[in-house]
């Protein structure tokens, strides 16, 4: 216990290793970076990111589970982390047990984007197409279980269609590619994720899921406008082994949050249109077991 005391009282005693599950180049590796840059300005360290790709997020989490509980090595947990590996219990020793949560980031609506060579300007549109040809219309997706998986499945039945699904492991880069090819019709995803083929014209955002107009996206509606009720969509979370002193959490919380409340950082994910949304170490824990007891509400219904 004194041992304990004493490191956290030091802490930060070396660099910090952040570890994000996903390829770099992604939107969650993006806020990793942006958030690190700007948190470790003010501590006496720095902190670097490290992608460790892999099992749908569990290889790079499983490093930060095993690492010394002393908060100099942390990690990025997003929707898969959260929902898919536990659900499907695709990883023996993956456990949100063997965490501690520091805090949420952001949290993103999903959005349906289509490719330019498509010929669809609107959601509208994609619609009718799929109505009158089913499974003519590609979009895509992350794999089965995910959180755009479940959104085009409860909007197949929404909306009475059927699309030509096609999943793309990894990150959003893989989608965007294959829209830019012409593989994919549209696809679903952040606008975030999507900001920068949407910036260059050629993939347009035709609808997001949610209730709430994105004012980083004014041109996007949202789905509740055009009489549909489908509200998905994606998290960042920070989170540390398990046992790591309360000291040291809160140490991180502080550094974290003064980063996130910055100008610099607020007017950047403002600009890429990802919705800032902080809830800290005391209630982020209570918001995981809601969001997952929901979600695996849905995952029944559609026997998934």
């Amino acid at each position: 216990m004194l041992t304990t005391t004493v490191a956290a009282a030091d802490y930060p005693s070396r660099d910090i290793r952040l570890i994000v599950p996903w390829p770099a180049g992604g939107g969650a590796d993006a806020i990793s970076r942006k958030l690190g840059n700007i948190t470790e300005q003010n501590l006496p360290v720095s902190i670097y990111v490290e992608n460790i790709a892999g099992a749908v997020t569990a290889s790079g989490l499983m490093q930060m589970m095993r690492a010394r509980p002393d908060g100099h090595t942390i990690g990025v947990l997003t929707y898969d982390s959260v929902i898919t590996l536990p659900r499907g219990k695709m990883v023996p020793g993956y456990s949100l047990d063997n965490m501690t949560p520091i805090a949420r980031i952001t949290s993103e609506a999903d959005a349906i984007v289509v490719s330019e060579q498509s010929g669809f300007t609107s959601f509208e549109e994609l619609i009718e197409a799929a109505k009158a040809k089913p499974n003519s219309v590609r979009v895509g997706v992350a794999p089965r279980g995910s959180g755009p998986f479940l959104a085009v499945r409860r909007l197949e039945q929404q909306a009475g269609v059927k699309f030509n699904v096609i999943t793309y492991p990894g990150s959003s880069s893989a989608e965007a590619e294959a829209l830019l090819s012409g593989e994919l019709d549209a696809a679903i995803s952040s606008l975030g994720d999507f900001s920068g083929v949407i910036e260059s014209g050629d993939v347009k955002g035709v609808v997001e899921l949610s209730s709430m107009q994105n004012p980083s996206f004014p041109d996007v509606p949202p789905i509740s406008t055009l009489g549909y009720d489908l509200e998905t969509g994606s998290f960042i979370l920070l989170a540390a082994p398990k046992n790591t002193p309360d000291e040291v959490i809160a140490s991180l919380e502080t550094s974290f949050k003064d980063a996130f409340e910055s100008e610099e950082f607020q007017t950047w994910v403002e600009g890429v249109g990802v919705t800032p949304n902080w809830l800290g170490a005391n209630d982020v824990q209570a918001w995981i077991d809601d969001r997952q007891s929901e979600t695996f509400k849905v995952m029944d219904e559609l026997g998934l």
